[in-house]
């Protein structure tokens, strides 16, 4: 097998390493990454009605999480007031 030298940013060799496995080379890390479909990919793969039903639960968690972020946040900032 031959191989090809390339060159890349720092970040982009820190974004790499973070994707890699352990005992995963790099040449494996981006074999791997690489075969990731895009989103568009799929679809068409739910019907209208499980798509709508995914959307609303998505969003009432998305909700969710942000009030009790919000409310970890307060909690913090009124302990570093003390």
């Amino acid at each position: 097998m031959s191989t090809k030298t390339i060159t890349v940013t720092e970040d982009a060799y820190n974004a790499l390493k973070a994707l890699k496995e352990p005992r995963e080379s790099f040449s494996e890390t981006i074999l791997r990454v690489a075969k990731k479909k895009p989103l568009s990919h799929f679809y068409g793969a739910l019907s209208k009605e499980t798509g709508e039903r995914l959307e609303k639960v998505i969003m009432e968690n998305r909700k969710a999480f942000a009030e009790a972020y919000t409310k970890r946040v307060v909690h913090l900032k009124k302990e570093m007031d003390k």
